[in-house]
């Protein structure tokens, strides 16, 4: 077996700039909506609806959302989904040309629906962030000018679509696009099939979780040469290769650790001054794969800025669990990324979070099975980050709430490593060759074997760690 150090992580800038060309059509999750009561006493909301082009390029839905209740609703917690069918072997890109509440106050992401129909197999869904602020009753959101297009800009066909109204040419109220607020459907009829049940919320009671094979790591360590780092099982990493920077060292000292306030937290610092030489990227990972099915659960510090210098280099900031690629397109590889870019890269302009979750590649010539999602926003800050892999699917958690939902066909066949990377993809995001730092900060790790815990399991479980005072445990076998 290869180093998983070395082999699949050499290959990872290409196979996800590539995965944005190539990938399937992947989102939010598989759950569809459709009209139920309103989310809380006063919340309601209704959408409306134009076309602003029949033609074969793009899809262009317009919407407004109006809150119809006697409540304010605040927009961060409304989600509305336009469906379409998707034209064979293609991928999607969203775009926003214009919107009262900013674009930039916008997301969009798609989705695959449970039971697909003659007329939707997919879903772009669009959220808000909180810079869009709230709706008084009686408000709307005024123009949200969308559009959608196929990846590589082939012909598309929307006449198939079922949320497409080709005679919609002004703003009216439209069932066939959906929306929730909280979670909850509050509007729309979803494709037959596809009803909803309104997402748990993730902060209320939660039974504990049974008592199994675990690893859990408070990091509380005093450097990166504390034995007790090898003795848990870590790797800080040192040797050379990708991904990154060609020329870039990977380097050890650049793993601190640290107390802010009761808890020990550790940072990985990566830096450059513009050259491949002065370039240094961060890794620590566990030296044995074997962890497979369960849940994968980290608290994770994302930075939008450097802590010292110019800002713009095209930065990645990691939590993911992989193994090797045995041979090109071998099918039991695996890997499953939280990937964060907040300069950009790989074909974007701007700060933007990926979950990817791979099924197999080959390096020469390019191939790739994977499914991607991801949401084009500022994540910086801390963050709560939950993974979650059974029989049936794989699926991502960011702070408590449904982040992507993956196919059973990525399922992993052979048990993996869980590592914590930052690197830069290249140099020509920032040209300066002043000196600059990047940190990724990380509070614990946890991964339960072959239980699926929900995101307030997670941190009930993590809660009684740290109550019991225990900073490592790792009963997960060796396989």
């Amino acid at each position: 077996m290869s180093d998983p150090q070395n082999a699949p992580a050499a290959n990872r800038r290409l196979r996800i700039r590539a995965a944005l060309a190539v990938a399937a059509v992947t989102g939010l999750g598989a759950t569809a909506l459709t009209a139920l009561p309103a989310a809380a006493a006063g919340e309601a909301v209704t959408v409306q609806y134009r076309q602003s082009a029949t033609g074969g390029d793009q899809v262009e839905p317009w919407l407004k959302v109006v809150n119809t209740g006697t409540s304010s609703v605040p927009l961060s917690q409304v989600k509305v989904r336009y469906y379409f069918k998707a034209d064979a072997g293609a991928s999607y890109t969203y775009a926003c040309s214009w919107a009262v509440k900013g674009c930039a106050n916008l997301t969009g992401t798609f989705g695959t629906l449970a039971n697909p129909t003659a007329t939707a197999d997919r879903y772009l869904e669009i959220g808000f962030t909180a810079g869009a602020g709230s709706l008084a009753p009686g408000a709307d959101t005024g123009d949200m000018q969308l559009r959608f297009h196929r990846s590589n800009w082939q012909p598309l066909n929307q006449n198939d679509d079922y949320s497409f109204g080709p005679a919609q040419t002004t703003y009216a109220n439209w069932s066939k696009v959906t929306a929730t607020v909280g979670g909850v459907p509050v509007w729309g009829t979803a494709p037959a099939g596809n009803e909803p049940t309104p997402t748990p919320t993730p902060t209320g009671p939660t039974t504990p979780p049974p008592a199994g094979a675990a690893l859990f790591d408070d990091f509380d360590y005093t450097g990166h040469t504390d034995p007790a780092i090898n003795a848990h099982g870590w790797s800080v990493r040192s040797n050379s290769g990708g991904p990154g920077v060609p020329g870039a060292t990977w380097a050890p000292e650049n793993v601190t650790f640290a107390k802010e306030g009761t808890n020990s937290i550790m940072n990985l610092r990566s830096s450059t001054a513009g050259t491949g030489e002065s370039t240094r990227h961060t890794e620590i990972l566990t030296r044995a794969s074997k962890f497979k099915n369960g849940t994968y659960a980290a608290r994770v510090r994302f930075s939008d800025a450097p802590v010292s210098g110019p800002d713009g280099d095209r930065v990645v900031q990691t939590f993911f669990t992989i193994n090797d690629l045995k041979a090109p397109m071998a099918d039991d590889y695996a890997e499953y990324d939280f990937e964060y870019l907040p300069n950009g890269g790989w074909g974007e302009p701007a700060n933007i979070l990926y979950t990817t979750s791979w099924e197999t590649y080959r390096p020469d010539p390019w191939e790739a099975v994977n499914q991607h999602s991801e949401v084009r926003a500022s994540y910086a800050g801390w963050h709560d980050l939950v993974l979650t892999i059974d029989d049936n699917t794989i699926v991502y958690y960011v702070d408590g709430q449904e982040f992507g939902r993956h196919d059973a066909r990525y399922l992993p066949e052979r048990p993996m490593s869980i590592n914590f990377n930052q690197w830069l993809i290249d140099l020509a995001g920032q040209t300066s060759t002043a000196p600059r730092a990047y940190d990724q900060k990380v509070d614990y790790v946890l991964h339960v074997k072959d239980q699926v815990l929900t995101p307030a399991q997670v941190a009930a479980k993590v809660g009684a760690y740290r109550s019991a005072g225990t900073a490592f445990e790792d009963s997960v076998p060796a396989t």
